[in-house]
């Protein structure tokens, strides 16, 4: 009987490492970062990690006034609207999908995975018209709004119900991250049916669980420090760090969202003072180069959709929000590419302009040998 018992149980451990397996096959293991520069600029940086195929992502300039139209599940229209503001960001799937953007006000919204945790709004035909699906929500927020607080405003005027993604063959499970200029910054998310909105101060968001979660979880590393561990005495030896670094002791360096999470608040808040916007770029950069995950990690099957693909981080970006440029280099080329907003007439052309991140899927590399 207790062998029976025992052998039920390990099946179970099996079936339920399994079904985690599976769903860790398709990773998207994205981080995101805030940094503040001396003279008040606000840049967001953040990874895009997907280890099961190439995103095909684009870079997408988005003019004031285009039109949207949102599908809802039983083919019925959506809510429509025509946009107020012009946009740069970078789609994925060959599809008008903004994963990550910045608009001409300087507001900034990305979209994260967030599975096993995203639950949509039940959908209801008879509210179609003020509804979106989870991939319709960057763009709306992006094309209409200015500031966090207009966003926290109008989030409850809008349902987002579980559209089928076919890319992905179910609705996408995400969640989102908005920040402004001012610093302010929201995360919003879809938990057992209902929108949720937290405030997001320390401007860090990676994947699952939910949000409160991961600032609950930090209190387990409130030793963190940028300051090295004194030296200490046990009898007649003295004993000291073998080298910088002791402060961030117990810092967890796997690739799982909770881990991520603590590292990008501990990165981000011991980063070097920056003076100004265009700096403070360098500084998201760097720490984001911690974030990069091989394809491996991220990848379960190990087919051939991920051929021609150099790593799970396709690409990276980062958005000044004040001075209103966009930043981003990939996987291919880690040369970085700007946009200025200011310098784009968003009222002078009418369909969405859509470039290749990479001209060339290779390292812009100079040679100076003498």
């Amino acid at each position: 009987m207790q062998r029976r018992i025992l052998w039920k149980i390990g099946a179970v451990i099996t079936a339920s490492v399994l079904v985690l397996g599976s769903a860790a096959q398709s990773v998207l293991a994205c981080t995101g970062i805030t940094l503040k520069a001396t003279d008040g600029s606000v840049a967001f940086g953040r990874t895009l990690e997907w280890g099961s195929f190439d995103l095909k992502s684009r870079l997408a300039v988005i003019p004031r006034g285009y039109s949207y139209a949102a599908h809802m599940p039983d083919g019925q229209k959506g809510l429509s609207w025509k946009g107020r503001y012009g946009v740069v960001g970078i789609d994925a799937v060959e599809k008008d999908v903004v994963v990550e953007g910045l608009n001409e006000k300087g507001l900034a919204v990305g979209l994260f995975y967030h599975p096993g945790f995203a639950e949509y709004q039940g959908y209801d035909p008879g509210q179609a018209a003020k509804s979106l699906g989870p991939t319709d929500v960057g763009q709306y927020l992006l094309t209409n709004f200015a500031t966090v607080d207009e966003v926290r405003a109008a989030l409850p005027t809008i349902r987002v119900v579980p559209v089928v993604e076919p890319a992905l063959g179910f609705a996408a499970p995400v969640h989102f991250i908005v920040t402004d200029p001012s610093g302010k910054a929201i995360v919003i998310e879809f938990l057992k049916g209902e929108m949720k909105i937290f405030d997001a101060p320390l401007g860090v968001i990676t994947n699952a669980p939910s949000y409160d979660w991961h600032e609950t979880n930090l209190r387990n590393y409130i030793n963190l420090s940028p300051v090295a561990l004194p030296g200490k005495k046990i009898e007649d030896l003295n004993f000291k760090p073998l080298g910088g670094g002791s402060g961030m002791i117990g810092l967890p360096g796997d690739f799982t969202p909770p881990s991520r999470f603590v590292r990008a608040v501990a990165f981000s808040k011991t980063a070097r003072p920056t003076a100004t916007g265009g700096e403070t770029i360098y500084e998201i950069f760097r720490i984001l180069d911690n974030f990069n995950v091989p394809l491996g990690a991220a990848e379960g099957t190990g087919d051939d959709k991920t051929q021609g693909m150099r790593s799970a981080t396709i690409w990276t970006s980062a958005s000044d929000t004040n001075n209103k440029v966009f930043y981003y280099h990939t996987q291919h080329n880690r040369r970085v590419r700007m946009v200025d907003l200011k310098q784009i007439d968003f009222g002078s052309f009418d369909d969405i302009k859509r470039l290749l991140l990479d001209k060339a899927k290779a390292q812009d590399i100079e040679n100076i040998s003498p």
